[in-house]
């Protein structure tokens, strides 16, 4: 069994993950609005991602004897300046997610819970994963600008990204 603080803070990160995943939809409706549909195929992809870890920790903590509680989801933001904002705050974003994993990781090894430690393990690992895909884009945005072809041919590599 879990502490009542390690497993609190995984419940939160279900709540974290659930939120992920909306704003991913949330972009990915701006990027379809905007006609960006590789943009959208990423960040829908991304989104289901996110429903996936979400439900990682909701095994886990079932597995482990623990209670889920599910929190409202807050609301994304729904509007975004351009493909560089979007991806800017993905990043961002992103960094956010790897200092909560980092946090449950301290609060394992302080409990010397070695399960999630082995469980967490693996959000170290896709983080590093996750940060990187978002770094790569960015930087290719930033080098490419904003507008014409060199857009066109990112937005039809985003949408040649498939689910993993």
């Amino acid at each position: 069994m879990m502490s009542q603080q390690l497993l609190d803070e995984m419940n939160l990160q279900i709540n974290k993950e659930l939120y992920s995943a909306y704003l991913y939809l949330a972009m990915a409706a701006h990027a379809d609005a905007v006609n960006l549909p590789g943009f959208a195929h990423w960040m829908k992809l991304q989104a289901q991602e996110e429903m996936e870890h979400a439900l990682k920790f909701y095994d886990f903590i079932n597995n482990r004897g623990g209670r889920v509680v599910l929190e409202a989801i807050e609301q994304p933001q729904v509007e975004f300046e351009s493909p560089l904002d979007m991806f800017e705050q993905t990043l961002e974003h992103e960094q956010y997610v790897t200092s909560r994993i980092h946090h449950l990781y301290e609060l394992a090894v302080a409990d010397k819970d070695y399960a999630s430690q082995v469980f967490l393990n693996w959000f170290v690992e896709e983080q590093v994963e996750e940060e990187a895909s978002a770094g790569e884009i960015l930087e290719t945005l930033r080098m490419v600008g904003e507008k014409g072809q060199a857009l066109v041919m990112l937005d039809r590599q985003l949408a040649s990204r498939v689910a993993e």
